[in-house]
């Protein structure tokens, strides 16, 4: 088994059950939500911040308050989508404080940079961290799969190759500052 998919079972094993969650789809729905809270909102939230403070401003998350996470995250996944849609839950419990246009809108999700000069500078920038030779996570990276993203077109580069360049540099910059050490048990 490889480091991939040892994290994802690690991480699914920490999913709260529930012992009334018979339906596969319920339970599937309750490991998104789990990993999705546990792993991605974090990345969301950080970036946020980011993105606000550098403008100036101090955004808010109410819907990221803990308490209603919680209790939310234990309503089966049938009420939560109960009218076809995403958020049924948050359209029903806010119809009679928003206009309905606001309670109907589309989900959209994260904005995330569509300019091409954004690619092409993922990829100047991990061509200079495989050349550079002396950041420790290029031990960690498959340097041929990396030369060869770095090397396709900009419009041909996928949304995971994409996140890959960005997750390199994203694994480069905290090697640098948190200077980690790698001990390997012997027999491994």
């Amino acid at each position: 088994m490889g480091h991939l998919e040892q994290r994802y079972d690690e991480a699914l094993a920490q999913v709260p059950r529930l012992d009334s969650e018979d339906d596969p789809l319920e339970r599937r729905m309750r490991e998104v939500c789990y990993l999705h809270l546990t792993r991605f909102v974090r990345m969301l939230l950080d970036r946020k911040d980011r993105l606000s403070m550098a403008t100036g401003l101090e955004v808010r998350v109410p819907f990221c308050d803990h308490r209603l996470v919680e209790y939310v995250f234990n309503t089966p996944w049938s009420l939560k989508t109960f009218d076809g849609r995403e958020k049924s839950l948050l359209r029903a419990a806010t119809q009679d404080l928003l206009p309905r246009s606001v309670v109907q809108r589309v989900k959209s999700p994260y904005p995330s940079t569509q300019d091409p000069a954004y690619v092409v500078e993922l990829q100047t920038q991990v061509r200079d961290l495989l050349s550079s030779d002396n950041n420790p996570a290029l031990d960690l990276l498959d340097r041929a799969r990396l030369q060869q993203i770095t090397a396709t077109e900009p419009g041909r580069i996928t949304t995971a190759e994409r996140n890959g360049l960005e997750r390199t540099l994203d694994l480069a910059v905290w090697t640098d500052l948190e200077d980690p050490t790698l001990i390997l048990s012997s027999g491994v």
